[in-house]
Parts: structure tokens; sequence; C-alpha cells
């Protein structure tokens, strides 16, 4: 068990340094942030003294490496646009797009397991028929046409729910969230649904073709002919074995809903990391995208590294097989 971790470990550290690699390659192509920090008045001169101060005279690995180094110790350098520290800039953003990524989840999660179970139990059933029609909605439009939808119809039309903005929030430890104030929680209904309901779609419909794989299998048979409840069936053997492949995909889904927020951040304005991404290329500020592909790098790694360990915690044949190793 402990070699398999260190040799995940070590696989998610060289991925990291690739990503790193890839994305500060892109950036020499992005556009030059001289450009946009120095005035119409500049001269040749002020050009060299700023590239100089900058670093962005030194040879590509020679940044990259510089980069890597203080991103180690936390320090992302200071931001172009800004001219405060990377790091301090993410922090006051990141809060908005975990809650925000959090309340997704949690909606994709939830819904897509238990509404996978019920159309797979109730296959032949009307309402399960007129969920699977539904949930196309949710895997064939894009996403920003989801939110726009959403925001014309309980924004615009009914009125019930703000499109834009985070709401008021309240502090606690430091920590600032929306989760404790009405208008918190009301601006986050529109940007959770728009950004989790393709997720929830998906884990919708893997969730119920392999439930109801699993339901054909000679095991099930057999559990029936015992005359076990069709309760204990469901839920103590079928489901159980459903969960393995669902894992891998949920998994990853949680991470592609801290790596897409940045379209659902947006259109609703939400004031995340996405959306400071989004700012951040338009003035090239290479440091604040630099640091954000890294944390979005880490987050994935680390929810990959977490979903290979519940495999080994929830399927036995693979801890037999450590053992055999």
């Amino acid at each position: 068990m402990l070699s398999f971790i260190l040799r995940r470990v070590l696989q998610s550290v060289l991925v990291l340094l690739v990503t790193g690699l890839v994305a500060f390659a892109m950036f020499r192509y992005v556009g030059d942030p001289v450009d946009t920090m120095l005035g119409q008045e500049r001269t040749v001169a002020d050009i060299e003294r700023l590239r100089e101060n900058l670093g962005l005279n030194d040879p590509f690995f020679v940044q990259y490496w510089d980069f890597l180094g203080r991103a180690v110790q936390g320090d992302f350098g200071i931001s172009y646009r800004q001219g405060r520290p990377v790091g301090e800039i993410i922090a006051e953003r990141l809060p908005a797009t975990l809650e925000l990524a959090a309340v997704s989840g949690v909606f994709a999660l939830g819904f897509g397991i238990v509404l996978g179970i019920f159309t797979a139990i109730r296959r032949r059933g009307t309402a399960a028929n007129v969920i699977m029609t539904l949930s196309l909605i949710g895997v064939s439009l894009p996403t920003f046409l989801i939110g726009i939808l959403l925001i014309y119809v309980f924004s615009v039309e009914l009125g019930w729910l703000p499109s834009y903005g985070r709401g008021e929030v309240t502090w606690v430890s430091g920590w600032p969230t929306g989760f404790l104030t009405s208008s918190g929680l009301s601006a986050l209904i529109l940007p959770a649904i728009t950004l989790g309901l393709y997720q929830m779609t998906l884990i919708m419909r893997l969730v119920r073709s392999e439930m109801l794989e699993v339901l054909r299998t000679d095991y099930i048979r057999f559990a029936r002919a015992r005359g076990l409840r069709d309760r204990t069936v469901h839920f103590r053997h079928a489901l159980k074995n459903t969960l393995v492949p669902v894992i891998t995909v949920t998994g990853l889904q949680l991470g592609s809903i801290i790596a897409f927020a940045i379209i659902t951040e947006t259109v609703f304005q939400w004031p995340g990391v996405g959306l400071l991404f989004i700012n951040a290329i338009q003035f090239v500020d290479i440091p604040v995208m630099a640091a954000y592909l890294m944390l979005i790098s880490v987050m994935f790694v680390g929810i990959n590294l977490v979903v290979d360990l519940l495999y080994v915690a929830i399927d036995p044949r693979l801890r037999a097989e450590g053992k055999a190793a």
C-alpha cells in the first residue's frame, strides 16, 4: 500500500512539472506584458528597463526554474496588472470559487447518483423515461447557454434570483462565505446549477448504465433467488459494485468543475479565480496566469490521487494484487 502511494505521488509530481512547463511555454505567445504596463509615451530605454526588472530578458528555462523555485515556497511573484503579490490576490478570490465548486459538486453528485439509481430500478417507468429525455439537455447544451437561459427565466422574467455577483458575505475565521446570508445563498443557486448540470447528467447516465449491467449479473440473480428484499439487493449488493467505475468519472468531473468554472464565473460575474484568470489574459498578467494553472493542476492531480486511493479502499481485488506484488 505504501509503495502504491509513493508511486502515485511521484507520478503526480512529474505531471505537475510537465504541466507547468507546457503552460509556461504557452505564455510566451500570449503577448508582451510590457505593452499593457507602459503608456504611449514610453521609450526604448523604458521598455528595456522594465523587461530587465521583470526578468523577461532571461532565457526561457531560467525563467521557468525561477518560477518553480519561488512557487515551491508559495511565492508566485507580483501581478503585472495590480502590482500586488499573486498569492494574496488568489487567496482573496479562491474562497468564492471553492464555495461555488463545492455546491456544484454536491448538486451533481447527489442528484446524479440518486437519479441514476432511480432510472435504473424504474427503467420502464414513465418518470424514468422523462428524466432520461430531459438529461439530454444537460449533456447537449453548452455551459454558457445554460447560464444565459437560467438568467433569462429566473432573473429577467421571474425576478426570483440575482443574475450576477456573489451577494453579501460574512467572515468566519478569516474566510469570506456567502453560506450565512440570504443574498449569498440566493446568488449561489443559478451559477451552481449551471456549473453542475453537465456533471450531474453525466454521473446519472453512468450510474444508470453501470447499475443495469450489475443487475444482470449472476450473483444478483442468486441474491433474488435467496429471497432477499429488493432494497437489500439494490443498495447492499448492486450499488457497491457500481461505484468503482463511477468513482473514476466522478473524480475527474469534480476536478473539471473547478477548472471549467471560468465560463460560469464569466457569465455570472462571479468574483472567483476563474474570472481573475480571464482578466489576466486580457492584460497579459503572466504571474497570475501561471499561478492559476498550477493551482488547477495541483487540484486535478490531488483529486486523481484520492480517486486511486479510493479504488484500493473499495475494490478488494486491488488490495490483493498490491499484496501479491
